[in-house]
């Protein structure tokens, strides 16, 4: 199973919205077979298992990381392969919550007199998938704000200049966060700050040495309750799909987003409802949503409990108090009520550290 676990990590970047799957066939400690989900509307895992075991898949035993599907979808049901190849146990990392399978999979394999056990290393299996089980789970997507910051904890001096805070290798590594992403969003403030991309920028290497492999490419999702984004800004040219999200009063007269599609999003305090944009993402198949966006925003979703990870940047220099804060959130009474954070990891990228954290339970 930790075999299949290191072959659905190859999916990180390219399966979006599928999860991302991998299948170990075996007879005993010998593996005969051995399979990845690639792409959507690709054969799924076990297909690809199945087709390097042949003959040898009878049966053998056939190690899945996710249930296998049991309905029609862009391909055919993975349940019936297993089944028609004659295997004789199945063994499960995690059950699959799409109401579609979840627990069909397993019913069919077993009422072809299949052995079928599941839970072997089950959380592994969905951390590997913690944004399809949140989109399926909570009906929202998994939310990963990425922040750099100076040792003072300041992401921006005063006049708003932050290139660059972080060195080239934590930059190239955002790149990776970003791939495995279903869409990236920010405001429009950083919009007008910055005009950034937000695309996916450099080739991702095959984690076994292979040739690269070019990964999905993430929605730009843009919060515009005014429609302030120029003309002329990054985000609207056309060459990456584009969501801007705006209030219903919202009103433009030119063509400045004929490129990209606009939605009305209700509002809530003076921002849009950050709940009905998390829905309407999730609505769309977006499993893992990356935050690159200024203390207000993150503030916000972070104040609203909607942040499910940080990934945080420290870089080895100082920016003064008068320099932007990392997050702006409300103030706190006493220190009781300070938002405790659970360190998941924590290494060394290039020049800086990076910290990936997420709320205390």
């Amino acid at each position: 199973m930790a075999q299949a676990l290191r072959l659905a990590e190859r999916g990180l970047t390219t399966t979006q919205p599928n999860p991302r799957v991998g299948c170990v066939i075996a007879h005993g400690e010998r593996m005969v077979g051995q399979g990845w989900h690639e792409r959507a509307g690709e054969p799924h895992a076990e297909v690809y298992a199945l087709r390097e075991a042949g003959e040898q898949a009878r049966g053998a035993t056939a190690y899945v990381t996710l249930e296998p599907c049991a309905h029609h979808g862009r391909t055919p049901p993975c349940a019936d392969a297993l089944i028609a190849a004659g295997v004789a146990r199945v063994v499960i990392a995690a059950e699959d919550p799409f109401p579609q399978v979840a627990g069909k999979g397993i019913e069919k394999l077993r009422a072809a007199g299949i052995t079928v056990e599941s839970g072997l290393m089950r959380e592994a299996a969905r951390e590997i998938n913690i944004g399809f089980f949140s989109r399926i789970e909570r009906h929202r997507p998994w939310v990963r704000v990425k922040l750099a910051m100076s040792l003072d904890g300041r992401t921006a001096l005063a006049n708003g200049e932050s290139k660059w805070i972080t060195g080239e290798a934590a930059r190239a590594d955002v790149q990776r966060w970003r791939a495995r992403s279903s869409a990236i969003l920010t405001g429009v403030g950083t919009v007008l700050a910055d005009n950034p991309q937000l695309t996916v920028r450099l080739p991702l290497p095959d984690e076994d040495g292979g040739q690269p492999r070019d990964p999905f490419s993430p929605t730009r999702v843009i919060l515009d309750r005014h429609l302030r984004t120029p003309a002329g800004s990054h985000v609207l040219d056309g060459q990456t799909p584009t969501l801007v999200l705006h209030a219903a009063s919202a009103n433009v007269t030119d063509d400045r987003f004929a490129n990209v599609e606009r939605v009305a999003i209700a509002e809530q305090g003076d921002g849009l409802n950050l709940h009905a944009v998390l829905a309407l993402l999730a609505g769309r198949g977006c499993s893992e949503l990356h935050v690159e966006a200024g203390p207000t925003l993150c503030g916000s979703l972070f104040a609203a409990g909607l942040v499910d990870e940080l990934l945080i940047y420290m870089a080895p220099l100082l920016l003064g108090d008068t320099a932007r804060p990392l997050l702006t959130l409300p103030p706190l009474a006493d220190m009781a009520s300070r938002w405790k954070l659970q360190m998941m990891d924590c290494r060394a990228v290039g020049i800086d550290l990076r910290l990936r954290l997420r709320p205390a339970a």
